[in-house]
């Protein structure tokens, strides 16, 4: 439940503070640093662990006793 109000809480403790002006060139600087980061990074991590073409994957499974990781295996 917290997870879900903090956005709002942190809006209106945002606008109360704030007034009627508005932010500030810098924090829309900032804000558009972070979120083109944020981006950067999803994108790199999409192509990271992206299986190749065709392969199929083969999820974890029990192995003497040890869970072994999910791997990509020929079709």
């Amino acid at each position: 439940m917290f997870l879900f109000l903090a956005p709002f809480a942190i809006f209106i403790a945002w606008r109360l503070s704030l007034g009627s002006g508005g932010p500030s060139r810098w924090l829309l600087i900032s804000a558009a640093c972070a979120l083109t980061l944020l981006a950067g990074i999803l994108v790199w991590l999409r192509q990271e662990d992206a299986l190749p073409p065709g392969a199929a994957y083969a999820p974890a499974a029990l192995q003497d006793g040890q869970i072994g990781p999910g791997h990509a295996a020929p079709p």
